[in-house]
């Protein structure tokens, strides 16, 4: 019974092993045609150590006693025809055979609990390490997700910092417009006002061109003929 249980969660942890093998190489685990492994239980026996598809075996053939009399039967051919001789040998087996039972029946059930809490710990410790790596796979795409809308964010941030740029030059160009603007205003201000000035300053040397030529002009008597007109102008006009 317990090499029977020993076999059997050896035969599991390869299994499971190999499983875990194939599924780590191809990245991507098939539940359908690799399904998880399942611990079994060991099948029934009789007798402490024959196996119930024995005597199914012989039940639809001989009916219930035909396993134990063919068993009988056997030994008693065996040991008459001394096929199976029974030296010093076969007592020391039937001591084994006794010594076995009889630890099979003692400490074979706390062994076997012992065996089960062990397996039970290992798969519990796989189930874990499974989940934990599922936790991190899943906190990975939750990352990669976050980064992924990190990197759109940074998109719009960019086109927004083009924008910027674009109205920077915009607003670059429009104020060296502005100073092209004054300064060909102001340079056509000074050459309008430098015309002005020409023409006030022409304008008045031919004024006092021409009272200086008029005033040489008039003689003593004619300015005391205008005088005397004027005064009597003025007297016209009082009178009035």
């Amino acid at each position: 019974m317990l090499s029977r249980v020993a076999l059997r969660s050896a035969a599991a942890r390869q299994s499971t092993a190999l499983v875990r093998t194939s599924a780590t190489e191809s990245g991507v685990r098939d539940e359908k045609n690799f399904p998880r492994p399942v611990r079994g239980e060991p099948p029934k026996v009789r007798l402490g150590f024959l196996p119930e598809e024995w005597f199914q075996f012989f039940h639809s053939k001989t009916g219930v006693t035909g396993p134990y009399a063919f068993g009988v039967g056997l030994a008693t051919y065996l040991c008459s025809k001394e096929i199976y001789v029974m030296e010093h040998e076969y007592y020391t087996g039937l001591s084994l055979i006794l010594m076995v039972y009889y630890g099979t029946t003692k400490f074979g059930p706390k062994i076997a609990a012992w065996l089960d809490k062990e397996v039970d710990a290992i798969e519990s410790g796989w189930n874990k390490g499974r989940e934990e790596c599922l936790n991190d796979l899943k906190n990975a795409i939750e990352s990669e997700k976050d980064a992924q809308w990190r990197a759109n964010g940074q998109e719009l941030l960019i086109a927004a910092k083009k924008e910027n740029v674009l109205l920077q030059l915009e607003a670059a160009y429009r104020e060296r417009m502005m100073m092209v603007y004054g300064e060909v205003k102001r340079r056509l201000d000074y050459q309008l006002e430098k015309t002005n000035l020409e023409r006030r300053i022409a304008q008045k040397n031919m004024v006092d061109w021409i009272v200086a030529n008029v005033t040489k002009a008039i003689t003593p008597d004619q300015e005391k003929q205008t005088l005397d007109r004027c005064i009597a102008d003025l007297a016209a006009l009082a009178g009035k």
